[in-house]
């Protein structure tokens, strides 16, 4: 089976940032990418013309993945149009901070659902075609607030620390069908996401500056790879040295 030609790659939370660098840099090496968003048409449309200009195919597909009926019908919806999905890149994520002591169940449950949840829902799905193709490539987009402390997030760290764990599990669980899931745990990043929590963070890094969401990607775009298929159940850290 042409895996690239025969199947596709699906990102969640797509439209900008971390998800849009991922979408064009697999769109690069030559699979057909679904730019997933939930809200943002306008930037998942700009990916994607992004993606074809340099000779790449992908297309924009819309869905709030933190709804528990969303990623059946997101699936049933590509495998019709592109084939079965043989790489998921679980991006999509929200912060919604606060100290605990503040932290409504509104907030602790948003950000639960559509970091955790979503991932856990969309790579349920997604394991039905990998397993039956025997070969798939989970990437689960965590974070290095899941593994060391960072007050003003409970949620989210919470959120990326069992994303971690869960992608530990399923990867001996589904190892044996030649199926791989990782994580990687970026640091501080220049997104839109990560504004207003930067300076503080700054200091502490190693290499004094921030990441690009290009240099995240670069690392999804080896543990998708065929090079990396003995890699499996691990986290790949991208922070310059932060948590060394």
């Amino acid at each position: 089976m042409n895996r690239k030609a025969d199947g596709c790659a699906l990102v969640t939370g797509a439209s900008r940032g971390i998800g849009a660098a991922i979408a064009r840099t697999l769109a690069a090496d030559s699979w057909l990418v679904a730019v997933n968003y939930r809200s943002d048409s306008e930037g998942a449309e700009r990916v994607v013309g992004e993606i074809e200009a340099a000779g790449g195919r992908a297309f924009a597909q819309q869905a709030d993945v933190a709804e528990p009926s969303a990623a059946d019908e997101l699936f049933t919806d590509l495998e019709e149009r592109a084939g079965p999905v043989l790489v998921l890149v679980n991006n999509a994520g929200v912060r919604a901070d606060g100290l605990s002591p503040q932290l409504d169940d509104e907030s602790w449950n948003r950000v639960l659902e559509t970091n955790l949840s979503a991932a856990f829902r969309t790579t349920r799905r997604a394991l039905r075609s990998m397993m039956r193709e025997r070969f798939g490539r989970v990437v689960n987009i965590a974070s290095i607030v899941g593994q060391r402390a960072n007050p003003g997030q409970a949620n989210y760290a919470a959120s990326k620390a069992g994303l971690i764990a869960f992608t530990h599990t399923v990867a001996a669980e589904v190892a044996r069908r030649s199926i791989t899931v990782n994580a990687v745990a970026p640091g501080l990043v220049e997104t839109e996401m990560t504004e207003g929590i930067g300076d503080e963070m700054l200091r502490a890094i190693p290499a004094r500056r921030a990441g690009t969401p290009e240099e995240v990607a670069a690392c999804v775009r080896f543990l998708v790879s065929e090079e990396a298929s003995y890699v499996n159940g691990t986290t790949l850290t991208v922070d310059g040295g932060m948590t060394a």
